[in-house]
Formats: C-alpha cells, sequence, structure tokens
C-alpha cells in the first residue's frame, strides 16, 4: 500500500513539474518520494536552484516561509497546513522590539526556527551548523540571540569573547532530555559514541562526543569509524541512519526525541497537495518578504 501510493505520487509530482521538499526528521515514507531531503537551510537553498514552479514541502511552517522568501516567484506548498513549530511560535516581535529598545547597542541574531515576522525585525539569520561562525563574524559586540537559549548558551560558550544575551525560549523536545537520560544511556551502550543537538540543555551537551547540526549529525555518523551511536536528536534521524547504515548501530537518547509537528505529515497529506485537494499555499505581503529576507541575506554574507 505504501509503495502504490509513493508510486502515484512520484507520477503526479513530474506530470506537474513538482519539486519536493522534505526535511530530515520526515518519516522514511516519505524522504524516499523527495527530490531533496535536508535541514531547513538546505532546503530553501534547493528551492532556489530547482527549475520546477512548483515547491511542495514536507516540514514545518516556518521553513516554507523560509522556501517562499528565498525563491518568491515559485509557488510554495506547504504538505500538512497544521504542521507548525512551537520554538518559532513562541516569540512575538513586538516583544522583541521592546527588548531591543531596553537593550541599546546589541544586534538580534536569529535562529532560523523562526516566523517570518520574526525575522523581519532582527538582524541576522543563523542555523544550528553556523551559529558559532556567523556571531564570531558578525562586527557587533553585543548580542541578543533569540529565540532558543540553549544553542545560544553554546553560541556564548564558543565565542566567549562577545556579550550575548539570551531570553528563555527552545525546542521544548530537546529541551526536554535531561543528563540522566545520558547517564542511562551510557550505561547500556558503554561503546557508543554521543551525537547530540546543541539544543538540547548544556547537562547533556557536556557528555557528548560531538555537537552539531542535524545534517552535521548525519555526517559524523556515516564516516566515523565508530560502530556504535546514541542519536541525541529527533528520532527520525535514528532511523534513517539505520537504513542508511546497517553495518552500525544506532539508538535513540530518550523516547522524548519525537516531534509531533514533523510526525503529522503523512503520504496522503503530499498526495492530496498534488491533486490539489490539501496542503497550504505560502503568501507573504511584498513589505514582511522584503524585511525578512534582509536577515537571511545577512546569514549567506556572513556564512561565506
Amino acid at each position: 500500500m505504501i509503495q502504490e501510493m509513493q508510486r502515484a505520487i512520484k507520477q503526479l509530482k513530474q506530470e506537474n513539474n513538482v519539486f519536493i521538499l522534505a526535511h530530515s526528521y520526515q518519516s522514511a515514507a516519505v524522504t524516499e518520494i523527495a527530490d531533496y531531503v535536508g535541514d531547513s537551510f538546505q532546503m530553501s537553498l534547493a528551492a532556489q536552484k530547482t527549475d520546477a514552479k512548483t515547491i511542495l514541502l514536507c516540514g514545518v511552517h516556518f521553513m516554507a516561509e523560509t522556501a517562499k522568501m528565498l525563491a518568491p516567484e515559485k509557488n510554495v506548498i506547504l504538505a500538512n497546513p497544521h504542521a507548525g513549530c512551537p520554538m518559532a511560535e513562541q516569540m512575538e516581535p513586538e516583544w522583541i522590539e521592546t527588548v531591543k529598545a531596553q537593550k541599546p547597542g546589541f544586534q538580534v541574531v536569529a535562529y532560523i526556527n523562526t516566523t517570518a515576522a520574526l525575522k523581519a525585525v532582527c538582524d541576522v539569520c543563523v542555523t544550528s551548523s553556523t551559529a558559532v561562525k556567523i556571531v564570531r563574524n558578525m562586527p557587533c559586540e553585543k548580542i541578543l540571540f533569540i529565540p532558543d537559549c540553549n544553542l545560544g548558551d553554546y553560541v556564548k560558550r564558543q565565542v566567549p569573547e562577545k556579550e550575548i544575551h539570551l531570553l528563555q525560549g527552545g525546542c521544548p523536545i530537546h529541551a526536554a532530555v535531561t543528563a540522566e537520560e545520558v547517564q542511562a544511556a551510557r550505561r547500556l551502550h558503554p561503546n557508543a559514541r554521543l551525537l547530540v543537538h546543541p539544543e538540547c540543555i548544556p547537562q547533556v551537551l557536556e557528555n557528548a562526543d560531538y555537537i552539531g547540526s542535524t545534517s552535521g549529525i548525519l555526517d559524523y555518523a556515516k564516516t566515523s569509524p565508530d560502530k556504535e551511536f546514541i542519536i541525541g536528536t529527533e528520532m527520525s534521524i535514528t532511523e534513517h541512519l539505520q537504513l542508511t547504515c546497517p553495518d552500525k548501530k544506532f539508538y535513540t537518547l530518550s523516547k522524548k526525541l519525537l516531534c509531533p509537528d514533523m510526525k503529522i505529515t503523512t503520504l496522503t497529506d503530499v498526495y492530496h497537495a498534488l491533486t490539489g485537494e490539501g496542503g497550504l499555499e505560502i503568501t507573504m505581503s511584498p513589505d514582511l518578504m522584503a524585511k525578512a529576507r534582509v536577515c537571511i541575506d545577512e546569514m549567506i554574507r556572513l556564512g561565506n
């Protein structure tokens, strides 16, 4: 049944000239029908490069917004309209404007996991893989880092020469993992390397063998000569690695590492979006798109 649905989707996307993007946290059934699989920023760059007029994104809303900003001439459709992100939606632009007014001389660094409306009041965007490099390259010495305080704390430790102010926010999925769970996983798998995402709390990061983005974790595990790994990010990555590297063993750090917003997208959602019976077309005013695009362009400039 799954393969039949996948064949129907592949036929429809070819007939309608649709390019399917899937985030790495999507299920294997969804990533198998995608034209490109990657993290949020990698998907946006892929949206720019394709000749297809329509982009169908299997991920969450802020990712579809970013793809639209980087490919404004294309139709961008989010496969499941209900796929949001608690971290992206937890801070209002008005609040950040107020904090900025209270901290003159500070520039606002926004994690890419934010809404377009929030990006519009920020100075530069970062991804988990580029955050340290970009903050280090910024001429400004005073940084307000939003919304993820755990990623911000990681950056702060790596770039101690700058004054970095954090607000309480972040990914509730990654932040739920505890140091006790790390210790338990280490006892169960004493020969395994621990690979974790910087959205985890500092006490978890302190025990890691590798700290990196989703794509960084995937690359590390695939190329490492080691044979066992504890994966400290969304459990889809454990599944993908198990399928990609059957000669190695992969264990999910915590059963809490499951994102319902990522899991909500199904093959049926993709099929209905392709037939015009589902999905959500992403629209933004030219003014919002222009303002939000500024911090993304700055991210590309400082990240090179």
